[in-house]
């Protein structure tokens, strides 16, 4: 049988509770609540176990909360980061209900990411409890992960570290790279006309076709080349297409938004670049084609640097509290995470963070001891960066 942490332990307990609030990201889904709440409720959980709490807003209603835990002397800084926003629930019947059993917990953002959350909170405890001897601590709890992470870009105006740890669900494995990603629209013009006069119009919909084909082409090639030893390959994808205003008319324009999913070597304008090269090919081709391309959007990919040290002082950590039964293995990530905000500021990261399933679905749940361990390697973390102490020795 399965234990239950939830009548027990502290994470746990902080974990429902952040789970029974609706903290919807409000830019996904019109008119929902966003962070306010949660962010509250953090800031008043971060204070009662003796952080030092700024709450600074990200945007209006939207605020990012940063507990900081001072050592005795001064040292090296830690941050632990998460996201307090979750996706929409359409489809699920009880989300904001965290339900336990078969020794996992279930609610909307139970993995991604308040598991991540309560568990770095928790962390702070366990060191505030046991005292800081050198360095700094710092939690992060930020807004808005799920769109355009509108607070890890605040975040890192000011605030820094000598690394961060990322509680993104990995399933107790460090994840050192992850892809980034960019958004493009492509429109299509044609001429409007009568269904039945063929000569007179220009379809914009069969000519955006032209496009949809080339990027199927591309898609091809990308996954074809070889993988990055962590991240396989980039590729892309067609997510909206709009276009004609009746059914006896040739359309006048139609317009594609596609993304593409990038590696670390990719440059920031890759993917913009790759589909103005198809546009300018096409009316090259085609002197009545006409199109343009711009970008929407777009994140970088971001690995750490492969010597750094915290992989390895956090494998150690997570070793030495699972007795073994988790190796720390390394791993990257084919989503993108606030870890490149902090990592292209400066601030060397990894991902880690409990296992579990149904990420953005209508069942999403997180496994309960993976949180406990989690929070215990994270303190340990601690200890080994800050204090310079060998894992497991107290």
């Amino acid at each position: 049988m399965a234990v239950s942490y939830s009548a027990m332990d502290p994470a746990i307990r902080l974990l429902r509770d952040l789970v029974a609030i609706n903290s919807v990201n409000p830019t996904l889904v019109p008119g929902a609540p966003g962070e306010q709440q949660v962010a509250d409720a953090i800031a008043i959980e971060m204070r009662r176990i003796g952080l030092d709490v700024t709450v600074e807003a990200a945007a209006p209603g939207r605020p990012n909360v940063v507990g900081v835990l001072e050592g005795r002397s001064k040292g090296r800084a830690m941050m632990f980061c998460g996201h307090t926003d979750t996706v929409g629930v359409a489809g699920m019947s009880d989300p904001f209900n965290p339900v336990e059993r078969d020794g996992r917990l279930y609610g909307r953002g139970a993995q991604d990411m308040k598991a991540g959350v309560a568990a770095m909170i928790d962390a702070a405890r366990v060191v505030a409890q046991r005292r800081l001897e050198s360095g700094r601590l710092i939690i992060a709890a930020v807004v808005d992960e799920e769109h355009s992470s509108i607070g890890a870009d605040a975040l890192v105006r000011r605030w820094t570290a000598d690394a961060a740890i990322v509680t993104e669900p990995t399933d107790l494995a460090i994840a050192i790279a992850h892809k980034g990603f960019a958004w493009v629209e492509v429109e299509v013009l044609g001429k409007a006309a009568h269904g039945s006069r063929p000569t007179e119009g220009q379809d914009a919909i069969l000519r955006l076709g032209r496009v949809l084909a080339r990027l199927e082409s591309l898609d091809r090639a990308l996954q074809a080349r070889p993988p990055h030893a962590l991240l396989g390959t980039g590729s892309l994808h067609a997510s909206f297409v709009e276009g004609g205003r009746e059914l006896s008319s040739y359309p006048d324009r139609a317009t594609l938004q596609m993304e593409r999913r990038t590696l670390p070597h990719d440059s920031g304008t890759q993917a913009y670049d790759e589909v103005q090269h198809i546009v300018r090919c096409l009316v090259d081709e085609d002197p009545t084609f006409r199109a343009t391309a711009r970008p929407l959007f777009s994140r970088p990919a971001y690995e750490i640097a492969a010597r750094h040290e915290l992989p390895t002082l956090l494998a150690k950590a997570i070793q030495a509290v699972s007795g073994g039964r988790h190796d720390g293995g390394t791993c990257g990530a084919s989503f993108w995470a606030d870890s490149a905000v902090l990592g292209h500021a400066e601030i060397p990261s990894v991902l880690f963070g409990p296992g579990g399933a149904g990420l953005h679905s209508t069942e999403e749940y997180v496994n309960v001891a993976d949180v406990v361990v989690c929070r215990d390697a994270l303190a340990e973390v601690v200890r080994c960066f800050c204090e310079g102490s060998r894992p497991g020795r107290t």
